[in-house]
């Protein structure tokens, strides 16, 4: 890339996370409007148009990509001016915290909320979580994948892929798919 750039935004790495609605929601939310901030190419999320914070801020009439009924149900809010001036304020939160860093929560988890959601989804998940790792953090849960280094996996002679370790490759080389 040009600017040598990386992360989600410049790269195509997205994915899904199965989110719990109220504090946990909020915060997912107020991380996506900071992605910019992070990359540092603005510094308040008002300056990227095309963001949440700004629809969220001022309601557009027609071609929203905000359902505003249903995020202000899940909030509990009584209207759309409660919902932008709490925003703004977890916006503002956020924004004087020294360090905006990226949050492996919010990036590689499938599952983030309180213990009972993460479990609940766990088991949802059924053999498509087997292997996948509950924890927790100042009191909000997550299920991912376990980070394990490949030197764990592999000793130190198979640290580097080599021609001898492609076998399997060669063994299907005639089928196609």
């Amino acid at each position: 890339m040009r600017k040598k750039r990386k992360g989600a935004y410049w790269e195509d790495r997205y994915h899904a996370a199965a989110v719990e609605t109220g504090r946990h929601l909020a915060q997912c939310l107020v991380y996506i409007d900071l992605n910019m901030v992070r990359a540092g190419v603005v510094k308040h999320p008002s300056q990227w148009p095309f963001g949440g914070y700004n629809e969220i801020q001022k309601p557009k009439v027609r071609y929203a990509l905000i359902n505003y009924d249903v995020f202000k149900d899940l909030f509990n809010f009584s209207d759309l001016d409660e919902l932008a001036e709490s925003y703004r304020g977890w916006i503002e939160e956020a924004l004087k915290k020294v360090r905006h860093r990226r949050d492996r929560k919010w990036t590689e988890s499938i599952a983030v909320g309180s213990e009972s959601f993460v479990k609940e989804t766990k088991e949802r998940l059924g053999f498509k979580a087997r292997g996948r790792v509950a924890s927790e953090t100042d009191g909000i849960y997550e299920l991912r994948d376990p980070v394990v280094p490949y030197n764990r996996i592999s000793g130190p002679e198979n640290a580097i892929l080599r021609s001898q370790n492609g076998y399997l490759w060669k063994a299907f080389k005639n089928i196609s798919v």
